[in-house]
């Protein structure tokens, strides 16, 4: 976990803006950025965002909720939310983790994530935590159906 990102604290409750600042997002990070990562996935190799981690009640949309706008595809189980009027990335809620947030740090006042050293890259492309869930699930399903023969 990071409490500072060079010059910049991360405070306990910390102002996030799109670019244009038409969408502004109150996060809670008590314990500093957690679980900064990139991810390798169709979406994230494309948006190229450092992100972190919060719980579903650890973001608040202050202002801008009417600016938001969703993007789905795939499993439709994640969503993106970008601003409809500058394009920024704000956040998505995980489909490996439907009970956390992924934050764009970048959209965090005050943090330049090119300072972050060591940053994990997620293989989101070859091996989602969901994609493994569900390959699971599907196995077990045929395993009670030819049990069931």
């Amino acid at each position: 976990m990071l409490k500072r990102v060079g010059e910049t604290v991360i405070n306990s409750i910390h102002k996030s803006t799109c670019h244009c600042g038409a969408v502004e997002l109150e996060i809670q990070l008590p314990d500093g950025i957690v679980e900064a990562r990139r991810c390798n996935c169709s979406i994230c190799r494309r948006k190229g965002a450092i992100v972190g981690s919060v719980p579903l009640s650890g973001l608040k949309i202050v202002s801008g909720e009417d600016k938001l706008r969703l993007y789905q595809f795939d499993t439709k189980e994640a969503e993106h939310y970008f601003c409809s009027v500058c394009g920024i990335y704000t956040h998505h809620k995980r489909r490996s983790n439907p009970n956390q947030y992924g934050i764009n740090l970048a959209c965090l006042e005050g943090v330049d994530p090119n300072l972050i050293e060591g940053v994990e890259i997620h293989d989101g492309a070859n091996n989602h935590p969901s994609d493994t869930r569900a390959l699971h699930n599907n196995r077990m399903q045929s395993a009670k159906m030819d049990a069931t023969k």
